[in-house]
């Protein structure tokens, strides 16, 4: 078996056993990532040379006998939207093109101390905004199943490098789905911890109140192992949760007995793919095979999930996104540009007598400021930034922005009551399977409304889960997601390693991926 096809516990027991290195390993997924990533543009940027030479830092200290963190060798792929100061952090936009972070992440720098191999920066939406990965600066992902289908977003490029065994283990952030929904479209492992669980310190922000980082990985072991390193308060983010971290990769074996699964009434709806409700009903048997008892319970202001996400995030991306004005920091217009674009502009107004235009036109920072923004934000990002300043806008902020949030807090107390029955929820992660690429591109509504199984956990603040569950009869991953009360995250992970111990799922292969190591 080639090394790229091992789970990263099992590389872990290769890498302390000596019967690997990490420098064999890291060129292992290098030659993967060559074979692969042409095609399918799971990364942005990858720095082999630095790769390989953490790797051979640490396989020395490995073989001096020295202390080693609990990633020791095992590379790691990150999302382009956390800060790392050893290279460009883009954000996936023209934006960012030439940034270069003057210090780390509180993420990478734990990935960093635990002596894991920062292998490469993954391509996303362009500042997390989006679910299909369609809308980087720079290039589109596709998914390692089809090629011709998206890989789900805004955590694309990191969802398609674990599933295409280019890395075992990545990095992703999430604030309506990003890692859930890539992950249930690729066939992987992937979560969203509890808000606060992990800093968001040096992650460049989308919607404060909704943006988590978590993990993707194969297995569910694998995602326990990588939160347990990232996990943990942080004094330098206001938000970070001072409470203990438990070890969440040793603990996987405990059963759940007695688990009551909770089924949701309205997630059972017109508008779910018949092959995903089969396949999640089956997952539901599997678990009542396992002692699960099973229950119907109601989220009566789900239906209203898609519609408050879609108010208070924009509103937080236009608060956050104002920064980016071409002065401090970002893309900057062209002096020559700007200077012929005034001139232009002053000839119009000149000839229309204009003397009020003339006047305001004389302010060049102002127009500096629109076309820098305009060049360097794509139109997805446009879009929501101008959806967020109406919604926050004099006369709109009580209709729109204020009774978001008052239904946010309703949401909350669904789930509260909802936990007060059921110890798990289960649900799709997507009511579709992954669509071909550029078919929503002029249709966000409809692209939005994929988000419809997974907003509600960043609205409530909850830890999710997404675990491989089935295929469709395209072999088109199918994920199941599940649902745990606020720092529960060991629960989920137990709830769904019970699963994966009963499925099989979790271990089938993109056929581009089985075809090159396998033959078959």
């Amino acid at each position: 078996m080639s090394l790229v096809e091992y789970s990263a516990h099992e590389l872990k027991q290769l890498l302390v056993s000596g019967e690997i290195t990490s420098i064999e390993l890291t060129q292992a997924l290098l030659d993967q990532i060559g074979t692969y990533d042409d095609h399918l543009g799971a990364f942005l940027h990858i720095d082999a040379e630095r790769a390989l030479a953490r790797a051979a830092d640490i396989d020395h200290r490995r073989q001096a006998g020295k202390p080693l963190g609990p990633l020791a060798g095992l590379p790691v792929a990150v999302k382009d939207v956390l800060c790392d100061q050893d290279g460009p952090t883009t954000c996936a936009s023209r934006m960012l093109q030439s940034f270069r972070p003057p210090y780390d992440a509180t993420v990478v720098a734990r990935l960093k101390a635990a002596d894991a191999v920062l292998i490469g920066r993954t391509n996303m939406d362009e500042f997390a905004m989006g679910g299909s990965t369609e809308n980087s600066a720079f290039q589109v992902t596709r998914n390692p199943w089809d090629p011709g289908r998206i890989p789900g977003g805004s955590s694309g490029g990191a969802a398609t490098c674990v599933a295409a065994r280019m890395a075992p283990l990545s990095i992703g952030t999430d604030t309506g789905g990003s890692i859930r929904q890539p992950a249930g479209l690729c066939g992987v492992v992937g979560m969203k911890p509890t808000y606060g669980r992990v800093s968001r310190y040096g992650l460049i922000a989308f919607a404060s109140s909704l943006d988590q980082v978590g993990p993707l990985a194969r297995t569910t072991r694998d995602a326990a192992l990588l939160l347990e390193t990232i996990a943990g308060h942080d004094p330098h983010d206001a938000t970070s949760l001072e409470v203990p971290v438990p070890a969440y990769s040793h603990s996987l074996e405990q059963p759940l007995a007695g688990l009551r699964l909770g089924i949701v009434r309205e997630h059972f709806a017109a508008g779910l793919d018949p092959s995903i409700e089969e396949a999640i009903r089956q997952a539901v048997e599997v678990y009542q095979s396992l002692g699960a008892t099973i229950q119907e319970i109601s989220l009566p202001h789900s239906k209203y999930a898609v519609a408050t996400y879609y108010v208070i995030a924009p509103s937080e991306a236009s608060s956050n996104l104002a920064r980016y004005d071409g002065v401090h920091y970002g893309h900057r217009t062209d002096e020559s540009q700007l200077q012929a674009e005034l001139n232009a502009r002053r000839q119009q107004l000149q000839a229309a007598g204009d003397e009020r235009g003339l006047d305001q036109l004389d302010n060049g920072l102002v127009r500096m400021y629109r076309l820098s923004r305009a060049e360097g934000f794509g139109p997805e990002v446009k879009r929501r930034i101008m959806l967020g300043t109406y919604a926050l806008s004099a006369g709109y902020y009580d209709a729109y922005y204020l009774k978001a949030l008052k239904v946010r807090r309703l949401i909350r107390q669904d789930f509260d009551a909802a936990f007060g029955q059921v110890d798990l929820i289960a649900s799709p992660v997507t009511p579709s399977v992954a669509y071909r690429l550029g078919e929503m591109v002029d249709d966000p509504l409809a692209m939005y409304l994929v988000d419809l199984y997974t907003v509600s956990a960043n609205l409530a603040g909850l830890p999710s889960i997404s675990l491989p569950c089935g295929f469709t009869r395209e072999w088109l991953p199918i994920g199941l997601q599940l649902q745990a009360p606020p720092l529960e995250e060991l629960r989920l992970l137990r709830g769904a390693h019970m699963y994966e111990q009963a499925t099989d799922w979790h271990k089938r292969q993109p056929a581009l991926v089985r075809q090159r190591h396998t033959g078959v």
